[in-house]
């Protein structure tokens, strides 16, 4: 014979097993959803901008100044906003004849007078407390157009204080832009720019 009631009770307690489950995953999801951001504020006068473009006698080295920068991660979902823009006009390399030339006919820096990177999500995790080793998804734009970039960055908290370094290659004359070589002076297609940012956190 069948037994009833057993069988009541085997089915009560999956039942009960199920909504136990059901809430411990509704509660954890509800606890990541609303996990408040980490504010990221970049210092302008500790951040700094570096480019280097080989050509066939000499490599040129030279810097860019940063207008500012900001940004948010939401430490359970990855997800990381924000912006740091950067003053296409101050880019200087220590020739004024060559610089003049960069921002006329390379950049075209009064039409096109700033360089941004927007990120939008963290491959890998950001530690609040220590060094981390991330690869930072976004865009990058520079002269009128939007490029998407993965970053790889390594990134310092200590207190209040963050610090972060990031080393890409911009392929400059793929993305549209002049390249300034003469008949006697021939400078590489792309150009590596190295970025060492600093600036406060705020964690909620």
């Amino acid at each position: 014979m069948v037994n009833v009631r057993e069988d009541a009770k085997t089915f009560v307690s999956s039942r009960i097993r199920y909504a136990v489950l059901a809430a411990m995953v509704f509660f954890s999801a509800g606890a990541w959803a609303t996990t408040p951001d980490v504010a990221f504020q970049l210092d302008p006068q500790q951040t700094h901008i570096t480019f280097t473009l080989g050509d066939v006698l000499h490599t040129v080295r030279g810097t860019f100044q940063i207008k500012q920068g900001a940004f948010h991660l939401n430490p359970a979902t990855g997800n990381f906003t924000g912006a740091i823009v950067v003053d296409a006009k101050s880019g200087v390399s220590g020739n004024g004849m060559r610089d003049r030339k960069m921002n006329k006919e390379v950049l075209e820096s009064d039409r096109y007078p700033e360089v941004s990177f927007r990120p939008d999500h963290i491959e890998g995790n950001i530690s609040l407390q220590g060094t981390s080793s991330v690869r930072v998804h976004g865009i990058f734009a520079i002269h009128g157009s939007d490029h998407e970039v993965t970053v790889p960055a390594e990134v310092q908290i200590s207190g209040d204080r963050w610090n972060a370094t990031m080393h890409f290659t911009v392929p400059y004359a793929k993305w549209g832009m002049k390249n300034p070589s003469t008949l006697f002076l021939r400078v590489d297609e792309t150009v590596d720019i190295d970025l060492a940012a600093s600036g406060s956190v705020t964690r909620p």
